[in-house]
């Protein structure tokens, strides 16, 4: 299983595109790297380089951005006292002005001391009343809130977030939008809010939103969440980029923890951040009635100014690129693109899991005969499409235009259920086992795994002899079942036992959102945000 090569689908160049193309109007490309891992190698040099900042300047410059933080408090605590929910007047009182000169003041002093001793700023911020919403991306890390101490606009934060000791305070300056996980009602109340600000004409800060939802490597921009789309105004695309030789700064959802990054940061001597505001985008009447259509348009701009890919990977895509299982995705995986154009077809995993037994037996009577486009499309009872043609592309690893139906069962398996790792293998089993006693050979074990992990190349004929103790150059999968018993890190053991891996993540977050700038406050996100991800401090 692999990616085939494939061009971009073309684009309308007008922004102002219909719905009826919005599936158009995205730049696909095929992904080349897990936007959720983030793999963090120091060189011997880098090493001896972090070493010798540790015993120096790390604990002054960790010294000092703390107490930047405590000097700004008591000002924030005081400036606070009033209620947060009141219309600010116009122009702002002059105590305020004064308390957001001295905040920014303070705070670029925090961020000079880490290390951000230039902060490169293009373009111009609209006013509010060009844009009452900033859309940032891509989003990749807590030093993200760099353009916030900057400009003071208004954050969507979770409600929790109030309670952590200095920074809830100076959060609540900026008069931020609060999500409460408790109240079920929250998200479209948050929506109404922002449409109230968006519309009253300036009076209100600008809200600074990062519309993917979550934190990412860079390497491309996923999907929009359409919550900052909706109120049908004018939005300022605000990019980001950190040209550093070194990459500390990114924090994704597998790789280095939050105080490493933090740490690995502090220890660099120059940490580089560019801020780029691009020009207002104003929506046309078919995005201002299709605030998914709008989000994709912005996006396509935002990814052109950056100069990299997009593609539909969402935030839930997190649960299939890094869910527990004894086989881990490695993050050159294929079953990200899979998941991404099984949903484009209208598929939902959730719904295809219980009818996994059925497409497995249909799979099964084949034994193993390809299939083409044209029966694929039948199987799958879509019609024919470029988007069934590029997920056939996937298991036609020849490109002589035909694939083994198994291998589709298989891996939608693992994007149904992808922490149940002896559930697919199972099912594999029954595929691809004799009809005698069930047992598979080592190329069956081959092509199975590949599948499962999503990779083209992969080498298991250490896997196989460790099963095979009875050298009968067959196994089943009561073989199999035992091994994984006794050695439940098999994968790591026989199958990449040189390779390095990414580092687990730490502990899972309490909310859907790894840091409290991305909060999912869309109308239409589905309970799946709400599922544990894989461990990430928060």
């Amino acid at each position: 299983m692999r990616l085939r090569g494939r061009g971009p689908r073309a684009a309308p160049a007008s922004s102002a595109a219909s719905s009826a193309g919005a599936g158009d109007a995205r730049l696909l490309a095929p992904p080349g790297r897990n936007p959720f891992v983030h793999e963090l190698r120091l060189s011997a040099l880098r090493k001896a380089q972090v070493t010798l900042m540790t015993l120096t300047l790390f604990p002054l410059r960790l010294l000092v951005a703390t107490f930047m933080m405590l000097l700004a408090w008591p000002i924030v605590l005081v400036a606070s006292l009033g209620s947060a929910e009141q219309e600010p007047t116009q122009p702002p009182a002059l105590w305020r002005r004064v308390v957001d000169f001295l905040l920014r003041a303070i705070l670029r002093t925090m961020w000079f001391a880490g290390g951000f001793h230039r902060v490169i700023v293009k373009g111009r911020q609209a006013l509010p009343t060009e844009a009452a919403i900033l859309t940032l991306a891509p989003h990749s890390s807590y030093f993200d809130a760099i353009p916030i101490t900057m400009t003071m606009s208004s954050i969507v934060m979770k409600a929790e977030s109030r309670d952590i000791p200095i920074w809830g305070t100076l959060m609540q300056h900026i008069r931020p939008l609060l999500v409460s996980r408790s109240d079920k009602d929250s998200r479209r109340k948050t929506v109404e809010e922002i449409k109230r600000r968006a519309q009253s004409n300036g009076k209100w800060p600008q809200i600074m939103i990062f519309p993917e939802g979550t934190c990412t490597n860079r390497t491309c921009l996923i999907t929009f969440k359409p919550g900052a789309f909706i109120p049908g105004v004018p939005v300022q695309p605000v990019v980001l980029r950190y040209p550093n030789k070194l990459d500390t700064i990114t924090w994704t959802w597998q790789g280095p923890g939050a105080l490493k990054i933090l740490w690995l940061t502090l220890c660099q001597f120059h940490n580089q951040v560019e801020i780029e505001f691009l020009p207002v985008y104003s929506p046309s009447e078919a995005e201002k009635k299709d605030p998914v259509l709008y989000a994709s348009n912005v996006r396509r701009v935002m990814a052109a100014a950056l100069g990299v890919p997009v593609t539909d990977y969402t935030y839930e895509d997190c649960q299939l690129a890094l869910a527990e299982g004894q086989l881990r995705l490695p993050a050159d995986t294929c079953l990200l693109e899979f998941a991404r154009l099984v949903r484009g077809l209208g598929l939902k995993p959730e719904k295809l899991e219980q009818d996994l037994d059925r497409y497995a037996e249909s799979a099964k009577t084949r034994r193993g005969e390809k299939i083409r486009l044209a029966e694929f499309a039948a199987f799958l009872q879509v019609p024919a499409s470029a988007a069934v043609e590029d997920l056939f592309s996937l298991f036609d690893e020849s490109g002589g235009g035909e694939m083994d139906l198994r291998e589709y069962v298989v891996a939608l398996s693992v994007v149904c259920r992808p922490s149940q790792t002896l559930d697919t293998m199972q099912l594999a089993f029954k595929m691809y086992g004799s009809e005698e006693d069930g047992s598979i050979d080592e190329d069956a074990l081959s092509s199975i795994l590949k599948t499962a992990l999503g990779v083209a190349e992969l080498t298991v004929t250490d896997l196989f002899r460790a099963i095979d103790q009875e050298e009968k150059e067959k196994i089943t999968f009561a073989d199999f079942n035992r091994l994984a018993e006794t050695s439940p890190n098999f994968a790591e053991e026989y199958l990449y036992p040189s390779q390095t891996r990414p580092d687990s993540p730490a502990q899972p977050p309490p909310a859907p959102a790894p840091n409290g700038f991305c909060v999912d406050f869309s109308p239409k996100s589905s309970d799946a945000g709400e599922k544990p991800f894989h461990k990430k401090l928060d």
